[in-house]
C-alpha cells in the first residue's frame, strides 16, 4: 500500500547515492548479496535477544536493497539481477520471524508460525500473478522501477519493515503483532488473487480471435 507512495520521495536520495557507488567493482548483485549476508545477522541477533542489533542489521539490509535496485536502473536492469534480489527478499523475510521464534519459542511459536504461513499466502499471490502477467505483457505504471510485475496490496515491502522495526523495538508485543498482521496479509493475498484472477481473465479475452 505505501511502497508506491514512498518510493518516489526515496528514489532521489537512493539515486545520488547509487551514482557515488558507480564504479569498477561494485555491481547490483554484488549489493544484493552484501545486503543480504548483513540482514542474515539478524536471525543470530534475535535468537540471542540482541534486538537493537537486529534492528540494525534489518535498517542496513533495506537500505542496501534499495541501493542495489538504483545501481541497476543506471547500469540497466536484468532478469538476473532481478531474481536473485527477490529471491534473496523472501529468505530475508523468512528469517526475521524465525529469529524470533527461536528467542523465545514458547511464547512466539504458534504466532510467528501464523506470520511466515501467511508471508507465503503474499509471496506466492503476486509471484504468479508476475509470471502470467509477463506472458500477456500486462503493464504495471505504479511499479514501473520494478524488474517484474509487483502486484499491490495492504501489506507490501514498507509495511513488513515497519513490522519488524515495532518487533525489534517492542519485542514483548510480537505475538500481538504477528497475530494482527498475519491477518492483514491474508486480506491481501485474498484481494490479489480475486483482482489477479479478473485481470488476466480479461487480458485472456481480448487475445482470444474474434
Amino acid at each position: 500500500m505505501l511502497d508506491s507512495r514512498l518510493h518516489p520521495r526515496l528514489k532521489p536520495v537512493l539515486n545520488a547515492i547509487a551514482r557515488v557507488l558507480d564504479r569498477p567493482g561494485i555491481s547490483p548483485d554484488g549489493l544484493t548479496l552484501f545486503g543480504f549476508a548483513i540482514g542474515v545477522l539478524a536471525l543470530p541477533f534475535l535468537a540471542l535477544g540482541w534486538y537493537g542489533a537486529a534492528l540494525a542489521a534489518i535498517v542496513l539490509n533495506r537500505l542496501l536493497d534499495g541501493l542495489d535496485g538504483a545501481l541497476a536502473r543506471r547500469r540497466g536492469l536484468s532478469d538476473a539481477g532481478g531474481f536473485l534480489d527477490i529471491s534473496l527478499d523472501f529468505l530475508f523475510y523468512a528469517l526475521v520471524p524465525f529469529g524470533f521464534i527461536v528467542a523465545d519459542p514458547a511464547q512466539n511459536a504458534l504466532a510467528g508460525g501464523w506470520l511466515l504461513f501467511a508471508f507465503i499466502g503474499t509471496g506466492s499471490s503476486f509471484l504468479a500473478f508476475a509470471t502470467l502477467a509477463a506472458k500477456h505483457q500486462i503493464a504495471n505504471p505504479g511499479y514501473a522501477h520494478k524488474s517484474f510485475y509487483y502486484l499491490g496490496g495492504l501489506t507490501e515491502g514498507t509495511e513488513t519493515i515497519l513490522l519488524f522495526v515495532l518487533c525489534c523495538l517492542f519485542p514483548a508485543h510480537f505475538t500481538w503483532l504477528a497475530w494482527c498482521f498475519g491477518a492483514l496479509c491474508w486480506l491481501t493475498t485474498f484481494t490479489r488473487i480475486w483482482s489477479g484472477y479478473l485481470t488476466l481473465r480479461e487480458a485472456q479475452s481480448h487475445n482470444l480471435p474474434q
